[in-house]
Protein backbone atom coordinates (compact mmCIF):
# COMPACT_ATOMS: atom_id res chain seq x y z
CA UNK A 1 0.00 0.00 0.00
CA UNK A 2 1.27 3.44 -0.92
CA UNK A 3 1.94 6.10 1.86
CA UNK A 4 -0.43 8.51 -0.71
CA UNK A 5 -3.44 6.17 -1.38
CA UNK A 6 -3.69 5.83 2.73
CA UNK A 7 -3.81 9.37 3.11
CA UNK A 8 -6.28 9.99 0.55
CA UNK A 9 -8.40 8.25 3.76
CA UNK A 10 -9.83 11.12 5.83
CA UNK A 11 -12.55 11.39 8.33
CA UNK A 12 -15.84 13.27 7.60
CA UNK A 13 -15.48 12.46 3.28
CA UNK A 14 -17.43 9.98 1.58
CA UNK A 15 -15.95 7.63 -0.71
CA UNK A 16 -16.74 5.05 -2.62
CA UNK A 17 -14.34 2.00 -2.54
CA UNK A 18 -14.21 -0.95 -5.47
CA UNK A 19 -12.92 -4.29 -5.23
CA UNK A 20 -9.60 -4.92 -7.16
CA UNK A 21 -8.68 -7.90 -5.75
CA UNK A 22 -9.99 -10.56 -3.54
CA UNK A 23 -8.52 -10.77 -0.31
CA UNK A 24 -6.01 -13.90 1.00
CA UNK A 25 -7.29 -14.03 4.48
CA UNK A 26 -10.81 -14.33 5.65
CA UNK A 27 -10.18 -11.74 8.98
CA UNK A 28 -9.83 -9.53 5.36
CA UNK A 29 -12.88 -10.35 3.56
CA UNK A 30 -14.79 -10.35 7.34
CA UNK A 31 -13.51 -6.34 7.25
CA UNK A 32 -14.55 -5.78 4.08
CA UNK A 33 -18.02 -7.24 4.24
CA UNK A 34 -18.51 -5.28 7.70
CA UNK A 35 -17.69 -2.11 5.91
CA UNK A 36 -20.07 -2.93 3.10
CA UNK A 37 -22.83 -3.50 5.51
CA UNK A 38 -22.46 -0.02 6.61
CA UNK A 39 -24.21 1.57 3.61
CA UNK A 40 -27.28 2.87 4.22
CA UNK A 41 -29.46 0.59 1.77
CA UNK A 42 -27.03 -2.77 3.12
CA UNK A 43 -28.59 -1.55 6.73
CA UNK A 44 -31.98 -0.89 5.35
CA UNK A 45 -32.16 -4.48 4.16
CA UNK A 46 -30.78 -5.83 7.13
CA UNK A 47 -32.79 -4.85 9.66
CA UNK A 48 -36.05 -5.57 7.42
CA UNK A 49 -34.45 -8.99 6.82
CA UNK A 50 -34.17 -9.48 11.05
CA UNK A 51 -37.70 -8.09 11.46
CA UNK A 52 -39.04 -10.93 9.11
CA UNK A 53 -36.26 -13.56 11.32
CA UNK A 54 -37.68 -12.91 14.16
CA UNK A 55 -41.85 -12.22 13.41
CA UNK A 56 -41.93 -15.45 10.76
CA UNK A 57 -38.85 -17.96 10.37
CA UNK A 58 -38.25 -19.06 14.14
CA UNK A 59 -39.48 -22.73 14.48
CA UNK A 60 -40.87 -23.48 17.75
CA UNK A 61 -40.63 -27.38 19.05
CA UNK A 62 -41.27 -28.33 22.75
CA UNK A 63 -38.63 -30.53 24.62
CA UNK A 64 -38.62 -31.74 27.88
CA UNK A 65 -41.46 -29.71 28.80
CA UNK A 66 -39.75 -26.50 27.65
CA UNK A 67 -40.69 -24.10 24.57
CA UNK A 68 -37.04 -24.58 22.26
CA UNK A 69 -36.70 -22.70 19.13
CA UNK A 70 -34.24 -22.54 16.25
CA UNK A 71 -33.55 -19.05 14.90
CA UNK A 72 -31.96 -18.83 11.30
CA UNK A 73 -29.10 -17.56 10.25
CA UNK A 74 -28.92 -14.63 9.46
CA UNK A 75 -29.04 -13.63 5.48
CA UNK A 76 -25.76 -12.21 3.56
CA UNK A 77 -26.93 -9.14 1.85
CA UNK A 78 -23.61 -8.04 0.38
CA UNK A 79 -20.48 -10.27 -0.89
CA UNK A 80 -16.64 -9.40 -0.75
CA UNK A 81 -16.28 -10.08 -4.43
CA UNK A 82 -13.69 -8.93 -7.06
CA UNK A 83 -15.58 -5.64 -9.00
CA UNK A 84 -18.20 -5.16 -6.02
CA UNK A 85 -18.24 -1.32 -4.61
CA UNK A 86 -19.85 0.31 -2.23
CA UNK A 87 -19.95 3.92 -0.91
CA UNK A 88 -19.29 5.08 2.60
CA UNK A 89 -19.54 7.50 4.91
CA UNK A 90 -15.55 7.49 6.37
CA UNK A 91 -15.90 8.14 10.04
CA UNK A 92 -12.96 8.41 12.23
CA UNK A 93 -14.02 4.77 13.52
CA UNK A 94 -13.02 3.37 10.52
CA UNK A 95 -10.34 4.79 9.04
CA UNK A 96 -7.91 2.05 10.61
CA UNK A 97 -10.15 -0.45 9.39
CA UNK A 98 -10.39 0.93 5.65
CA UNK A 99 -6.50 1.17 5.73
CA UNK A 100 -5.69 -2.08 6.91
CA UNK A 101 -7.97 -3.56 3.87
CA UNK A 102 -6.57 -0.65 1.43
CA UNK A 103 -4.74 -2.88 -0.55
CA UNK A 104 -7.85 -4.75 -1.63
CA UNK A 105 -9.63 -1.65 -2.47
CA UNK A 106 -9.56 1.08 -5.14
CA UNK A 107 -11.20 5.02 -4.47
Amino acid sequence: MAKDTADKIVPNTELTFTIIKEPTRPASRKTIERLMWMQPQAKKDLSMLQRRRKQKDIKYTIRAGRVWFDRPRATRTVRCEKGASFTLNVTPQIVNDLKSVAKFLDF
